[in-house]
């Protein structure tokens, strides 16, 4: 940002800002924020996005503005008839960090080179899991 002219102040205090409200809503003690939650992603949205329930998966994707999820249709509110489970929805078989890293990535090329034409190519690399 510093290389395309904003001062560097200016972007250090916008870092700080998003970092502070990351804090923000990874918490359970966040209060409500009323007509703002429509448009701000808040503690209860970003749950749904860590969850691994099938209703939540690719879900709440904003960092701040939750408004892009409702737009684009990623939008999903916290269910009220079942609890969230934390974590991967398949669990990984390693605990080496290199292969944590990088074992989504191994899986695309996997399920690419299986792929059976350019359709199910492209659903591949931007369809749904």
């Amino acid at each position: 940002m510093v290389w395309l002219g904003f001062h560097p102040l200016a972007v250090l205090g916008m870092m700080g800002i998003n970092l502070g409200y990351q804090f923000f809503i990874h918490t359970q003690l966040a209060p409500s924020l009323g007509p703002l939650e429509w448009l701000l992603n808040v503690s209860g949205h970003h749950q749904v996005h860590h969850a691994s329930n099938a209703s939540c998966l690719d879900k709440n994707f904003g960092g701040i503005l939750i408004g892009y999820d409702r737009l684009f249709g990623t939008f999903a509110t916290r269910p009220k008839d079942e609890e969230l489970h934390y974590g991967l929805a398949k669990p990984l078989i390693s605990y080496n960090p290199v292969y944590i890293a990088f074992h989504e990535w191994i899986a695309i090329f996997w399920d690419l080179g299986r792929a059976q034409g350019w359709r199910e190519r492209w659903h591949v690399m931007f369809g749904r899991p």
